[in-house]
């Protein structure tokens, strides 16, 4: 689990395929003696495991199907990637809970400044918008960031100036493609509704609409 808070900018020093899987290995801009093989770390929001690790450098295997639904079928070995170990249960939640599994990619699709901000637009299927709201939170490359504005097949985001200074985000351009992770806890409550419309059974209490969740704060 993470929160969508980037400790560092790592850069891909490797990668090795095997089949349609990867081998990555990444240079970290910290030191990593304080973790062991084994560990989750999100590279670009994606919760990959440590195979071997160095005390500025790791690499992790990638299955098939991460690198069918990430980015990471596109990376070169100079790649600058977001870094983020797994959250402590003891730690403040400064993001939002990410589970580090991407739903799939979407389109910068236009970059504009408004004052100190940055505006991004981003493209995506219908499927990953619906899964979206006004003022709710998304991981963009493993970064917890608000949403603006939600359109049938994009999503507008604001950046400050530190976020862009200190992720990948600064360094991106028009037509670059980014993970997305959608909000966790709106995928839960979106199946549950589902699965009740399906079956025809309703909660005890008068039921659940989105009406009722937006009226009681979870919305």
């Amino acid at each position: 689990m993470f929160t969508g808070i980037i400790e560092t900018v790592g850069t891909i020093s490797g990668i090795k395929t095997h089949g349609q899987g990867k081998v990555l290995t990444i240079d970290a801009d910290m030191d990593l003696s304080q973790c062991k093989i084994g560990d989750s770390i999100a590279v670009n929001g994606a919760c990959l495991t440590a195979v071997t690790l160095q005390k500025n450098s790791f690499s992790v295997d990638m299955a098939p199907e991460t690198v069918a639904r990430t980015t990471f079928q596109k990376k070169v070995p100079g790649s600058r990637v977001n870094l983020e170990r797994a959250l402590r249960l003891s730690d403040r939640l400064d993001g939002h809970l990410v589970s580090g599994h991407i739903d799939g990619t979407g389109t910068i699709l236009s970059i504009q400044k408004l004052s100190n901000a940055v505006i991004l637009t981003i493209g995506v299927s219908e499927k990953l918008a619906g899964e979206m709201i006004e003022k709710g939170s998304v991981a963009i490359e493993g970064i917890s960031l608000t949403i603006n504005k939600v359109m049938d097949n994009a999503f507008e985001l604001s950046i400050i100036p530190h976020t862009a200074k200190i992720t990948t985000i600064g360094y991106m351009k028009v037509g670059d493609m980014v993970n997305i992770e959608t909000d966790m806890l709106g995928k839960y409550v979106k199946r549950f509704l589902q699965a009740g419309a399906v079956s025809g059974t309703k909660p005890a209490g008068g039921g659940l609409s989105m009406d009722v969740l937006a009226k009681n704060g979870f919305l």
